[in-house]
């Protein structure tokens, strides 16, 4: 668990760093157990975040180790973990660049670069915009959310999931990636996205885990010499 720990704070922190994650939002990580996560306490501040203050939270959002209150919106988290067993991080925040695709009506988040694969059936968009607060919201969240990998809650924020910690930073970074380059690419003039030949010869030859690592290696290497993060923590 200490590696776990370890990974969300760096995550979050780098996140920070990187202007995706901000005041509000919030990294987990499933336990191995799988019946309770790790999550941050609502009032810690997400740039200072340190490992040893993660909650330990049942899916029935209980603390079961630690000390504070979870996130208000906790229920996103255990819900997700709850009706998808091949989840074991979750990531929720407000990034605007991004979250304005849910907020244009016929302007669909689509995929424009390579990596957008994870997103090759589509970004659905949840239609509660308040805080996901609640079992039922949660639930109505997972539903909407279906196989997907990702959703954009309208005029709210996003939720991206993946395997791995690691692999979910790289995830998020893709993900706001994609949504930039795709308002960018807005302002020349009709956007070509990816199609489903092109996103498939690319997922042929992609090593995800290798890539995620790479992404991992750099951001927290550079997060490091900039005091980001204690430097000890990449080799602890």
């Amino acid at each position: 668990m200490d590696v776990m720990r370890r990974e969300i704070a760096i995550c979050t922190r780098m996140l920070v760093d990187a202007d995706i994650l901000e005041y509000s939002g919030h990294i987990s990580s499933r336990l191995p157990s799988g019946d309770a996560f790790l999550i941050q306490p609502v009032d810690d501040v997400r740039s200072n975040l340190d490992p040893s203050r993660l909650l330990v939270v049942g899916l029935d959002c209980e603390v079961v180790e630690g000390e504070g209150k979870p996130p208000s919106e906790t229920p996103i988290h255990a819900e997700i973990y709850k009706a998808r067993p091949d989840v074991g991080a979750v990531a929720h925040f407000h990034h605007d660049p991004t979250t304005m695709f849910s907020m244009v009506k016929g302007r669909p988040l689509l995929p424009m670069k390579n990596h957008a694969s994870r997103w090759a059936d589509g970004v659905p968009v949840h239609f509660d915009a308040s805080h996901i607060s609640s079992v039922e919201q949660g639930q109505e969240l997972v539903r909407t959310l279906g196989d997907s990998n990702a959703a954009l809650l309208r005029g709210h924020g996003e939720v991206v999931i993946a395997e791995s910690i690691v692999a979910l930073f790289a995830d998020v970074v893709h993900f706001v990636e994609n949504a930039k380059a795709l308002a960018q690419a807005g302002l020349l003039g009709e956007v070509e996205p990816l199609n489903g030949e092109d996103l498939e010869r690319f997922r042929s030859t992609f090593n995800r885990e290798k890539h995620a690592r790479k992404l991992w290696a750099y951001y927290s290497v550079t997060a490091a010499n900039k005091g980001v993060i204690p430097s000890e923590w990449l080799y602890e």
